[in-house]
């Protein structure tokens, strides 16, 4: 199958590759034309702009989008509604907000234009590993779009399988889902990244008292020198909380028992306070959520060894990096991408 892809950073490229080496063919487009140039080699087809883009891909086109979510996102939409030609699809593999989702489709419609948002999970290494979707659209389209999500998704592996789904759709053991209609998609995959912030932040403050346990507040015979990057690596192996974040936390600790390198100083993207939004507005209690997403902020004035944790797991799965210099919190704003107030939802 043919797939133009906008944008071809640490997760864009990446699927591109894993789709290629499928069978697909990839027509590219970055602003950077080093890394199109880059891919090119590998065997896709560059292109110099949106509309070189648009013009080589055959009809009907799908055309995935694999940028920060944002203005950047809006525009190149935007753009690539005017170019593209009636049954044609645009995807959204980034972290957009959802109802930004339901809008752009509406608009979209208005010229017989279809729109799938594909909330994307795997960092950057869904190109091993293989991507966990969560999709939302009109069924017909998804359908059409199949074998994209099938090459992209991590199969069944070694996991093993669940009793009782018999009957169920058995794309979801493969690892992609079709949540719903427009917007199902991003808003499941808000929720999970919601998750993650607060498994992140459990495993950090774990980790941090595990730390603590020979300051000499304590009596000297309540103190323990632990390894914490055996503790790491013991959990892993046989006991109820393993994880892949675990893995990440014992292998950065494995290289770097202080993790002296990270700062601690934590972003987050967005959709952690998008969660916690949704929980409002639905009335849920999310404690745990709204707590990791404020511990992050926290983190933003002072560091503690948990911060530090959170840090090398971002890096690990996402490729995150702590900004070079760190703004004064106090100036800090959200983006206005991250804030989403009820009259500005269309």
């Amino acid at each position: 199958m043919q797939l133009g892809m906008v944008g071809l950073g640490r997760m864009g490229g990446n699927i591109v590759r894993r789709l290629m080496n499928g069978g697909h063919h990839a027509v590219v487009y970055d602003r950077d034309p080093n890394v199109v140039e880059a891919l090119t080699r590998e065997g896709a087809a560059g292109a110099a702009s949106l509309d070189d883009l648009v013009g080589k891909l055959d009809a009907p086109r799908a055309v995935w989008v694999m940028l920060p979510a944002g203005q950047i996102t809006e525009t190149t939409i935007e753009t690539l509604g005017k170019l593209l030609s009636p049954g044609d699809v645009i995807i959204d593999g980034g972290n957009t907000f959802w109802q930004d989702d339901i809008r752009r489709a509406r608009t979209l419609k208005e010229n017989n234009l279809h729109y799938v948002d594909v909330g994307t999970s795997g960092g950057i290494w869904g190109y091993e590993r293989g991507y966990c979707m969560m999709i939302g659209g009109d069924k017909q389209i998804v359908d059409r779009l199949d074998p994209i999500f099938a090459t992209l998704a991590p199969g069944i592996g070694e996991i093993p399988r669940t009793p009782g789904r018999d009957g169920r759709d058995p794309r979801v053991e493969r690892g992609y889902l079709h949540a719903g209609p427009v917007g199902a998609g991003h808003f499941v995959k808000m929720v999970h990244n919601g998750i993650e912030y607060g498994l992140m932040q459990a495993y950090a403050e774990g980790f941090d008292i595990l730390k603590n346990a020979n300051i000499d507040a304590l009596p000297s015979e309540h103190r323990f020198d632990l390894d914490i990057a055996d503790i790491a690596e013991v959990w892993r192996r046989g006991s109820v909380i393993p994880s892949w974040l675990l893995d990440l936390t014992a292998s950065a600790l494995a290289s770097n028992a202080t993790l002296d390198t990270y700062s601690g100083f934590v972003e987050d993207s967005g959709e952690g306070r998008w969660t916690i939004n949704a929980a409002i507005e639905e009335a849920v209690p999310a404690e745990v959520l709204t707590s990791a997403l404020f511990a992050r902020f926290r983190s933003r004035k002072e560091h503690t060894f948990a911060e530090k944790i959170l840090s090398a797991m971002r890096a690990g799965f996402g490729g995150h990096k702590e900004p070079q210099q760190h703004p004064d919190p106090a100036q800090q704003a959200a983006p206005d991408h991250l804030l989403k107030p009820k009259a500005e939802r269309a």
